[in-house]
């Protein structure tokens, strides 16, 4: 078990580097959309390479059991992330005939490296990691990855599996990677500092109207003894992540006169001492981690990644137990109307590219990666996989140091999943445009309904 938790410590590095890519500010993208608004503004894509659906089938079942195959794989922080070579050496035992071969590219503009390799003549990839959905996008643009329909199809893979995430990085109807990796935002709680102040903990059936007045009912401004109710770290999608669970609305959106609300309750929670400012915070650089392990935190929005750095730096001694070893997780709150369990989340996925020799090869590699026996390696590791299985919830909560609770163990059902950054041909564009007017907003340079309106003006031109 030792060496278990060592491994998440070891993840949990790889994990908050994670957190800090994407919309320059966001965890790892920006908020997300449903499914059926994604494919409004995409461009044509070529054809995939030609092979008849019947002859994948057959090669890709054929793929573990033949003749000697090295697959070359794009990864990033091979060192610090324990499951990349746990899902190497799991897959040798499955498919002796096949090396992996690992090429570490960096975390650092990691998609930008991988789009310029994959780019030039020399490419012998043939099967690479998307990290964000920005760079996916470059990706499908240049034709650089194969659509993986006919392999799917054939394979009769089912993708509701993936919780509905598969249809928002689908474009024209094709899907270009398959996720096997998903972090989704719950909520975090001391439970001691709630003990100490007699209130029942939060719930995983909270309202955003219930939330606040269990933050405000939390927070003590009492020089030298204060306690905030709630945190919220600078990234723009940990306020503007709670306008889109309903669903409805989307970063593509245009008009984001739906954030207004979420503003309001923040920036009044901030001028009422119920959570950090963010200006302090952007002085301080203060970080998330920091400021909930520091004890004096109620509550905290947080992806699961979270989750393997508390129990690592607990174990550890990293963080003080006295001040924040006694922690549990709820779902995160929800619109009036909105069904409890919707949350938010980023997807790690694995793609074939069009310059590989061996794509039945490389196909059938991802297939299981992003699977059921993926998925038990990957929960092993204290991550969670893109398709939560019974087997992979209990080794998850199954891991010394996860709350014993119902509630923390129920809080990893999900009902309805969100992509933080849907496919769009200019989503990038999009996220630096709300990144930016989201800090003006923040930092009082300009008032709530201003910065909308910039952020509207700007995205407007982006997708005119």
């Amino acid at each position: 078990m030792k060496r278990k938790v060592l491994s998440l410590m070891l993840a949990a590095s790889m994990v908050v580097s994670l957190a800090g890519c994407g919309s320059s500010g966001t965890q790892t993208q920006a908020p997300a959309a449903p499914a059926e608004t994604q494919q409004a503004q995409e461009p044509a894509q070529a054809a995939p390479a030609e092979t008849p659906a019947a002859d994948k089938q057959d090669a890709a079942a054929d793929a573990a059991g033949g003749d000697a195959v090295t697959l070359k794989w794009a990864i990033w922080d091979k060192e610090s992330t324990p499951y990349w070579q746990a899902l190497v050496d799991a897959y040798k035992s499955v498919a002796p005939n096949v090396t992996i071969e690992m090429v570490d590219l960096g975390s650092t503009d990691y998609m930008t490296v991988l789009a310029t390799e994959l780019s030039g003549e020399g490419s012998d990839f043939d099967v690479v990691t998307i990290k964000d959905v920005p760079g996916y996008a470059t990706l499908v643009q240049k034709n650089a990855i194969l659509s993986l329909d006919d392999y799917i199809s054939a394979d009769g893979i089912d993708l509701s599996k993936y919780a509905g995430t598969t249809d928002q990085v689908t474009v024209n109807g094709s899907l270009y990677e398959l996720p096997f990796r998903n972090d989704f935002w719950v909520l975090f709680y001391n439970k001691d500092l709630f003990d100490d102040k007699g209130v029942a903990y939060p719930t995983n059936d909270m309202t955003f109207d219930e939330y606040d007045a269990l933050a405000r009912e939390m927070t003590d401004t009492s020089f030298g003894a204060q306690i905030y109710g709630t945190h919220y770290h600078t990234w723009r999608s940990a306020v503007q992540l709670f306008a889109v669970l309903d669903g409805k609305h989307t970063i593509l959106d245009g008009d984001y006169e739906f954030m207004k609300p979420y503003y309001e309750m923040v920036l009044n929670q901030e001028k009422d001492g119920v959570c950090r400012k963010y200006t302090d915070l952007k002085a301080e650089g203060l970080h998330y981690s920091a400021a909930f392990s520091g004890g004096d935190v109620a509550m905290l929005n947080m992806g699961s990644w979270f989750v393997a750095t508390m129990i690592a730096s607990l174990e550890n001694g990293e963080y003080d137990a006295d001040l924040c070893g006694n922690w549990g997780i709820v779902k995160y709150p929800h619109a009036e109307g909105v069904e409890p369990g919707s949350t938010l989340g980023t997807i790690t996925g694995l793609s074939v590219t069009t310059a590989s020799d061996t794509p039945d090869e490389a196909w059938a590699f991802v297939k299981w990666v992003s699977g059921e026996e993926g998925a038990a390696v990957m929960a092993e590791t204290g991550n969670f996989p893109a398709i939560m299985t019974d087997e992979a919830m209990s080794l998850i909560t199954g891991l010394e140091g996860f709350p014993t609770d119902d509630a923390s163990k129920e809080a990893l059902n999900v009902s309805n999943l969100y992509l933080e950054v849907p496919y769009a041909e200019n989503v990038s564009e999009i996220n630096s445009a709300l990144d930016s007017y989201h800090g003006s907003i923040m930092s009082g340079e300009m008032t709530i309904d201003e910065g909308i309106a910039a952020m509207n003006e700007a995205v407007k031109g982006i997708t005119n």
